[in-house]
């Protein structure tokens, strides 16, 4: 919900924080609003609230729609996934994950750092498991050339 977007501009920077990656929160908050809740959004948000704290934004899932062509199916990249450390272990973390899962026909992807043990062993209990044979590429305008 837009009445959200503090919030979840917040956990994005406490996430990036935890990451060490601070320099990279660039985002304007009346971009990330449009690109959220605008007319035309291109991802989505949903937020997790303890059950004896409604209404407390604990954490959130950031995530938008993939096309798998081999599966001919759609699928959910997850870019972001944060609980609040006040709030973890209390399954929200597996709530926001299941809200997903429920939602697509069964595909949900995502990437973690190497060094991040908690969430590694977080997706293991899952039964989530790495993609094998594959790596992680960025095209991005900042010191690349344009194809053709």
């Amino acid at each position: 919900m837009p009445a959200d977007l503090v919030e979840i501009a917040a956990l994005i920077r406490e996430l990036a924080e935890y990451e060490g990656l601070t320099d990279e929160v660039t985002f304007d908050l009346a971009e990330l609003d449009r690109w959220l809740f605008g007319p035309t959004p291109r991802a989505s948000v949903t937020i997790a609230e303890p059950d004896d704290q409604p209404g407390t934004v604990a954490g959130m899932a950031l995530w938008h729609w993939t096309f798998s062509t081999f599966l001919g199916q759609p699928g959910i990249w997850l870019e972001d996934l944060v609980v609040r450390p006040e709030h973890r272990g209390a399954g929200l973390g597996q709530a926001l994950l299941t809200s997903l899962f429920e939602r697509s026909p069964g595909r949900v992807e995502w990437a973690v750092l190497d060094w991040n043990a908690p969430a590694i062993a977080f997706y293991d209990s899952l039964g989530a498991t790495p993609v094998e044979g594959w790596l992680r590429y960025r095209w991005t305008t900042e010191g690349t050339r344009q194809p053709g």
